[in-house]
C-alpha cells in the first residue's frame, strides 16, 4: 500500500470515529485529506470504494445509515463500541492457539480476516507467535457460497441463490432470510427463513450453484432468539445418505489416521512384508472417495470392490506419470 492510500485511510477511520452522525461522501471528500486530488466525481467514487473495501477487509466496522428520515442520501461513521477492544489478557500458551487458529483456515477470505484479526490482537498489545510449532496441522475448507452468507448473516440481509437437492440435478431458486452459517459432520450448512416455503429451512453449501445475490435492505433479517443453529441442522439437515459401496481396505500399522478414524478395523494382514490392519469404510461419493484414499500412497490398499481398487490405482499411476515427466 502506498504512504498517500496508507495516510488517507487513517485520516478516513478518524474522521469516521470523531462524529456520532453519519457523514455523506460528499462530506467526507471535503474534509479527508487525500480525496481533494482526485479529478473526477468518477475518480472520487471509485477511490473512497476502494477504501471502504480495504477498511471492512482490516475488520474496521463501517457502518451505513442516515440521520433521519430526511437525508436524501446515505452516510457512513464507525461507532467507537464496535471498534474500540476491550481490556485482552491471554497467557502464552492462549495467544499460541490464537495464531494456529488463524493458519488454520484454507479460504482466501477467512485468511484476510484471521489476520486482521492478529492485528487488531497486536494493537491491544497482545503478542501472537504465528511461528508455533504443530505436529498436524488440519485445514478448514469452506465452500463458494461461505462468504457471501456469512456476510449476510452478518449484515442482516436476505440473499437469494440457486439449490441442488440431494440425488437431483434439478436446480430451485431459493430466497432465504440467513440466521447463520454452521459446520456439521465435516459439512457447512446455512440456517434461515425460507420465504419460498414460508418456514425455517437449512441448506447444504456445496449444493449451492452459482452467485449468492443480496435481497432487500440490510438489517432487515433478525436471527430468532430461541433457535439453536447447530441443533436445527442435526435434526433437519444433517441425514447423511444411504452409502453407496462397502470397501475393505487394507491399512500400514500406524499410518492414514485420517482413513482410520472412519473405517471398522476387521482383522490383521501382512503386505509385501509391511503389519497392517484390514478395515471396512462405507462409501457414500465412491469418486471422491477415490481421490482420498489415492492421497494416502502406499499406506492404504484397496482390497474390495475391484472398481474402487481400479480408480485409486489409476489415479497413483497418473501421479507417477507427471513425477516422471518432471524430471
Amino acid at each position: 500500500m502506498s504512504t498517500a492510500r496508507a495516510e488517507r485511510l487513517v485520516n478516513l477511520v478518524l474522521a469516521l470515529l470523531s462524529t456520532r452522525q453519519f457523514l455523506a461522501a460528499e462530506r467526507i471528500r471535503g474534509i479527508v485529506s487525500g480525496y481533494a486530488d482526485a479529478a473526477s466525481d468518477e475518480a472520487f467514487s471509485r477511490m473512497f470504494e476502494r477504501d471502504k473495501t480495504e477498511l471492512r477487509e482490516l475488520g474496521i466496522p463501517l457502518e451505513t445509515g442516515r440521520n433521519s428520515g430526511f437525508d436524501p442520501v446515505e452516510g457512513y461513521r464507525i461507532a467507537r463500541r464496535d471498534y474500540e477492544l476491550g481490556e485482552i489478557d491471554l497467557a502464552p500458551d492462549e495467544a499460541t492457539a490464537v495464531a494456529l487458529a488463524a493458519r488454520l483456515w484454507d479460504s482466501p477470505e477467512l485468511t484476510g480476516q484471521a489476520r486482521g484479526a492478529l492485528v487488531k490482537l497486536r494493537a491491544a498489545g497482545v503478542e501472537v507467535d504465528q511461528n508455533a510449532q504443530t505436529v498436524v496441522e488440519p485445514r478448514v475448507r469452506t465452500e463458494p457460497a461461505f462468504a457471501p452468507l456469512l456476510a449476510a448473516v452478518q449484515q442482516g440481509q436476505a440473499v437469494r441463490f440457486d439449490y441442488r437437492r440431494s440425488g437431483s440435478p434439478e436446480r430451485r431458486n431459493r430466497t432465504l432470510e440467513p440466521w447463520g452459517v454452521v459446520s456439521w459432520r465435516a459439512r457447512w450448512y446455512v440456517v434461515g427463513h425460507d420465504r419460498d416455503r414460508g418456514a425455517p429451512r437449512c441448506f447444504r453449501l456445496s449444493r449451492v450453484l452459482g452467485d449468492v445475490v443480496p435481497v432487500g435492505k440490510p438489517g432487515a433479517v433478525r436471527r430468532p432468539p430461541d433457535v439453536n443453529l447447530l441443533e436445527f441442522v442435526s435434526v433437519t439437515g444433517g441425514q447423511e445418505p444411504a452409502p453407496a459401496a462397502r470397501a475393505r481396505l487394507w491399512i500400514a500399522e500406524g499410518r492414514a489416521a485420517g482413513v482410520r478414524r472412519r473405517a471398522t478395523v476387521v482383522d490383521r494382514m501382512t503386505v509385501d512384508g509391511v503389519d497392517g490392519d484390514v478395515a471396512e469404510l462405507d462409501l457414500y461419493f465412491p469418486e471422491s472417495a477415490a481421490d482420498w484414499i489415492a492421497g494416502h500412497g502406499p499406506d492404504v490398499l484397496v482390497l474390495e470392490p475391484d472398481v474402487l481398487a481400479k480408480s485409486v490405482q489409476d489415479r497413483l499411476e497418473l501421479a507417477l506419470h507427471h513425477q516422471v515427466d518432471r524430471r
